[in-house]
């Protein structure tokens, strides 16, 4: 009974196919406040090109868009496998966000505010915490003081910092995070990473995840293609393990053939390239093998429902 009661859906399914419902705001919630370190709350969740799978728009990939009660949007994203530019594709999807909601002719003013959360399961870069959290701020070169704006706002001029009409960019690097879960933010990052949730938690979201993400609360169905999605990662990680692996060997082999540093790199990023790709298209075969429908294989490996009809 212990393994019925404790498993919980992982965060990275559940935001694809339950945290977009209004019944289940609660959850994402308690991340944000604990993230924000302020109560937040969803107002809506905002549908437009920026969080839907598009051919021709790969870049702007993100998979909750949503409104809270400051009128602010929040941008969530979670990430299983590397991405070479992935930076890039964060500030490209904030920049279309902005601009995605404001029309032409209107005044700046109405700009709205843009929070980025990216929760990544693959190594990001150096860096020793497991939280990363960016902001604008203008500092004075030689005054060392930080600029603040007069701006005004209901027929007053007030005081402003440009931090807060800026883009906030938060990184949790999941696979960082090797403490014992005592604080609500330690025992949200333990979830993300375990899908384990303390019968006593009083983390804000984590005791409604516990009620709204039960594993053996899917129908048989669901839980057949969450677990084929558990597979898919597993499947794409050891893949690029590997191609990582070989594409270091390569590159420098290269290196020392032709005389070049960047041949390290070179050999290093297509062969993370080209074993992501094959390692995607061989998961997409199998799981279409096993009769799992398109919109699923989609889900579990970023491929177009086109892409994996030709296979």
């Amino acid at each position: 009974m212990g393994e019925l009661k404790d498993r919980y859906i992982r965060f990275d399914w559940a935001i694809k196919r339950m945290l977009r419902d209004k019944a289940n705001f609660a959850v994402l919630e308690g991340l944000l406040t604990v993230l924000f370190e302020d109560k937040t709350q969803i107002v809506e969740i905002l549908e437009s090109e920026g969080n839907q799978l598009a051919e021709t728009d790969k870049f702007n990939r993100v998979d909750i868009k949503a409104k809270n009660s400051k009128g602010e949007i929040i941008l969530v994203e979670v990430q299983n496998t590397r991405e070479v530019y992935y930076l890039e594709r964060i500030l490209y999807g904030v920049a279309k966000t902005i601009t995605e909601h404001i029309s032409l002719g209107e005044s700046y003013g109405n700009i709205k505010k843009v929070y980025s959360i990216s929760i990544v399961y693959f190594d990001l870069g150096k860096g020793n915490d497991y939280l990363y959290h960016g902001q604008n701020r203008f500092i004075g070169v030689h005054a060392d003081d930080e600029l603040q704006i007069t701006t005004k706002q209901e027929d007053a001029l007030l005081p402003k910092y440009p931090r807060d009409i800026f883009p906030e960019y938060y990184i949790i690097r999941v696979n960082e995070f090797n403490k014992v879960a005592k604080t609500p933010l330690e025992e949200w990052v333990n979830y993300l990473k375990t899908g384990e949730i303390e019968p006593e938690t009083k983390a804000p979201g984590l005791s409604e995840a516990r009620e709204k993400l039960k594993y053996y609360s899917m129908t048989p169905g669901e839980r057949h293609a969450y677990d084929e999605h558990l597979n898919a990662i597993m499947i794409q990680n050891d893949v690029l393990s590997t191609a990582k692996m070989e594409g270091l060997a390569e590159g420098r082999a290269e290196g020392r053939a032709e005389g070049r540093a960047e041949g390290r790199a070179e050999g290093l990023e297509e062969g993370w390239a080209k074993g992501k790709a094959e390692g995607l298209l061989s998961t997409a075969r199998k799981l279409k093998s096993m009769g799992m429908p398109p919109e699923d294989i989609s889900l579990a490996t970023g491929l177009t429902i086109e892409e994996i009809q030709e296979l």
